[in-house]
């Protein structure tokens, strides 16, 4: 089995490109299909059924568990 399978991180290497990509170019989504087929290759490939994400290993900008 690999590490990202078992890290339960399957396809997030590619979703978290697509991602940044669609951050970086707001105003252009065409400069992202090829990241968006990546990511739908590994989704298929791997058989993924759901995403989730992880919020105590990543938290997002502008948060922090002392606002809450």
């Amino acid at each position: 089995m690999k590490r990202e399978e078992e890290e339960g991180s399957v396809c997030s290497q590619e979703a978290l490109d697509l991602l940044n990509c669609v951050v970086h170019n707001p105003n252009h989504p065409e400069n992202c299909y090829s990241l968006l087929n990546s990511l739908r290759d590994c989704v298929v490939s791997k058989k993924v059924k759901k995403f989730s994400l992880d919020y105590e290993k990543a938290p997002t900008a502008g948060s922090s568990k002392e606002n809450a």
